[in-house]
């Protein structure tokens, strides 16, 4: 059992942040006591990721390194995706070259757990443990490229057949803007749901990421409107070693830009695919 418990921990895919450690409160004297962290390289395929080009669409390889894991007082996910790795031209997508965009791009989530700075059981009803949340957002590129951050709070909530969820509620400050410009909801998810004979397990595994309460701004190429985001579910194979899974990701005026708006009319709304195959560390 040991071994399995280390296993889903290991395979935890949550894409917006860790939400698989272990209590502070359930610490006894040590916090480093259950520290650990996992590595894995995800190869990707995307099919109609949004915002996309409604006259080209957008499908495109990536090679994803996603690792995380618990130390102290610091919770951490991240991932690091490299987006096709031939530089091959199949469209006109943003992720593709000459689109003028970056090949890189960077998450880094950081929480820092609030009992264990404390030395409090902070734990409350289906509240788990409590954390000073950050997140940011990077794409290698200055001055018109992604450069956000994200400050605020976070849990572990005990959810209903889901398990341990990771919960966060976030500020955004645009860092190319430099200004606060609304808030974001976030989510994550791991669940094993059925357990083959070989130990190996299928998971059901996914995310929500959902701004509000931003400005809308009709002056820009693209306008820009007050509520957004996308939410993913998975469903996976998982063994010692590897995984294979397939997402279906929703968006909804995804990154803020208005649906089929502006003199690009970029699809920001709507359902893409995600194929990928994992090898772990």
């Amino acid at each position: 059992m040991k071994k399995l418990n280390t296993l889903v921990l290991a395979s935890t895919v949550a894409l917006a942040g860790s939400a698989f450690t272990v209590s502070a409160a359930e610490q006894t004297g040590d916090i480093h006591a259950n520290d650990y962290n996992w590595m894995q390289f995800n190869a990707m395929y995307s099919i109609g990721e949004k915002p996309e080009n409604p006259a080209s669409g957008d499908q495109h390889n990536y090679l994803e390194m996603e690792f995380g894991g618990r130390s102290g007082v610091v919770d951490l996910y991240g991932y690091v995706d490299v987006f096709n790795l031939a530089n091959e031209d199949t469209n006109n997508g943003d992720k593709n070259p000459g689109s003028g965009s970056s090949k890189l791009f960077m998450k880094f989530a950081p929480r820092f757990s609030i009992d264990a700075i404390t030395g409090k059981d902070l734990s409350l009803g289906p509240i788990q443990e409590v954390y000073f949340s950050t997140l940011f957002n990077w794409d290698g590129l200055n001055g018109e490229g992604v450069n956000s951050t994200f400050w605020g709070v976070g849990a572990d909530v005990n959810v209903p057949w889901l398990g341990k969820t990771g919960m966060n509620l976030y500020g955004f400050y645009d860092m190319n803007a430099k200004e606060w410009n609304g808030y974001q909801f976030s989510a994550n998810w791991f669940k094993p749901f059925y357990f083959f004979d070989n130990k190996s397990f299928l998971s059901f595994q996914g995310y929500v990421d959902y701004q509000f309460g931003a400005d809308e701004d009709t002056t820009v190429f693209v306008p820009k409107t007050a509520d957004g985001g996308n939410v993913f579910f998975g469903l996976y194979w998982h063994s010692d070693q590897y995984a294979l899974g397939y997402g279906l990701k929703g968006f909804k005026d995804v990154y803020l830009l208005e649906d089929g708006a502006g003199a690009l009319a970029l699809e920001s709304t709507g359902w893409s695919h995600y194929l990928s195959a994992t090898y772990k560390f």
